[in-house]
């Protein structure tokens, strides 16, 4: 009996460990089922709906917490857009979407939300008119998540330099006789008829040179040395050919890509907007110019598509409107870049060149589309003389800007800026200030100071047209 006892508590006792182990694994196996069952069944969660309408595209996105799947297609009478999102259950955020189409978008007359079967939301949006929609994802970046994005075009886009006349704002009262010739009034001041005493029509510059010398009436300088000498180097030029000058300026970043950010919680988008449509009001004041905006509200433009629209207006200059950052909040002072075929001026051009190229991931395009056009437009065919006239361009502005604000560089610096490859037309890059210095980003945000800024960059635009005036073209507009 002795011998027996403890074997049989030996043999509870390995019994009783062996239970209890299998109590433990069957426990850590519910547990282990408990916290990732939820996760496979979890439905992807919509974090926040933004809408950005323009008339050039509206733009629509979800950002969500994982990447979706989606199946989209148009309907006739009337016009709809149909989207059905997998894996995912309405919530309070997506249904916000609803309050967030405006009456003034171009494209959008209200859009309905409703969960169309388990797991799929269904998205119509009822149009205003005929669109070419695009519906792509975007990868996580910077503080964003996981985007679906929607753009609807219109189907049948407005030509761009009809647009533009359209929404002349420069000024038109002036009749045929005083249309400036092909060199533009560069002293500020409106150009006036001539007055003749015998109230003769006004003639046209030729003839006024010729009446001049057949009558010998030498009451008046026939013209500058240096006019003479621009006419006799093109003797192919109409000298009497009249034509408004045009101006692209390009306000950077827009919609999803809100630029640098300043200590005070300033946007780089919102501050160059801003300058820049103070530019476009003084540039229009004067006689015989007009700018086209690639950019007139709060939306991306992508960077190709910022020059393509600057080529289709057949701009005459192009400026990039842009505030400067940097981690080292002492940075400051005022910058100008042009485009260099040869690797970048510095470092700290190539950085922020490296910079604003990356826009086009922040702000969002469609790859799908994006590789023709970039293909279709940065064209290499006169770019060394686009990079000559743009230094030119970028010196005189640079000198303007030194008048009102300390600079970063006193040079122009060159690197390999997308937005700057227009190879017809000479394009700068101004960095106005630093956004992310405190006292740089209170004077960006004051409308005293934006003057200024646009004052002196008109005065450079003036400089380089009295040196170097447009030549005529063959579309006259």
């Amino acid at each position: 009996m002795s011998r027996i006892t403890p074997l049989r508590s030996e043999s509870l006792t390995g019994a009783t460990h062996a239970k209890k182990r299998r109590t433990l694994l069957k426990a850590g196996g519910t547990l282990l089922l408990s916290v990732m069952a939820p996760h496979a069944a979890q439905a992807a969660k919509i974090l926040a709906v933004r809408v950005w309408p323009a008339e050039d595209y509206t733009r629509v996105t979800l950002e969500n917490d994982s990447e979706l799947k989606t199946n989209h297609f148009t309907v006739k009478n009337p016009e709809r857009l149909v989207v059905d999102i997998e894996g995912l259950e309405l919530n309070p955020t997506l249904k916000e979407l609803v309050a967030k189409i405006q009456s003034n978008d171009p494209y959008i007359r209200q859009v309905r939300v409703g969960q169309n079967k388990p797991n799929v939301v269904r998205l119509v949006f009822d149009l205003k008119e005929e669109v070419n929609p695009q519906v792509f994802t975007l990868q996580p970046i910077g503080n964003y998540k996981h985007r679906l994005v929607f753009d609807l075009y219109p189907a049948q886009p407005a030509d761009p330099l009809a647009a533009l006349i359209e929404k002349g704002e420069w000024q038109k009262e002036a009749s045929p006789q005083q249309v400036a010739p092909t060199t533009p009034n560069l002293n500020g001041v409106p150009s006036k008829p001539e007055l003749r005493a015998d109230d003769k029509p006004l003639l046209k510059p030729s003839e006024k040179s010729n009446e001049r010398l057949n009558n010998k009436t030498p009451d008046k300088p026939l013209e500058k040395p240096d006019t003479q000498l621009a006419e006799k180097s093109d003797k192919n030029r109409d000298k009497s050919v009249s034509r408004l000058i045009t101006i692209a300026i390009d306000p950077g970043h827009g919609g999803e890509d809100p630029g640098a950010l300043g200590r005070n919680g300033s946007r780089e988008k919102d501050v160059v907007l801003a300058i820049a449509k103070r530019l476009k009001a003084k540039i229009e004041q004067l006689p015989n110019m007009r700018v086209m905006l690639t950019r007139d509200g709060d939306y991306f433009v992508p960077l190709n598509v910022r020059v393509e629209k600057a080529r289709a207006v057949q701009a005459d200059l192009f400026m990039s409107v842009h505030a400067d950052a940097f981690v080292n909040a002492s940075a400051r002072g005022s910058s100008v870049f042009a485009l260099s075929e040869k690797g970048a001026s510095s470092t700290a051009a190539r950085w922020l060149a490296d910079k604003e190229n990356a826009a086009d991931l922040i702000g969002g395009v469609n790859i799908k589309t994006h590789d023709k056009q970039l293909a279709s437009v940065l064209l290499d065919l006169s770019t060394t003389a686009q990079i000559n006239d743009s230094l030119k361009l970028g010196k005189v502005v640079l000198d303007e800007i030194s008048g009102i604000n300390k600079l970063h560089k006193g040079a122009v610096e060159q690197a390999g800026f997308a937005v700057l490859k227009a190879p017809d037309i000479p394009s700068i890059l101004i960095e106005t200030a630093f956004i992310s210095n405190p006292e740089e980003e209170a004077r960006l945000t004051d409308g005293a100071y934006q003057d200024q800024m646009a004052d002196a960059i008109v005065k450079g635009v003036k400089k380089y047209f009295s040196k170097n005036p447009p030549l005529a073209k063959s579309r006259m507009a």
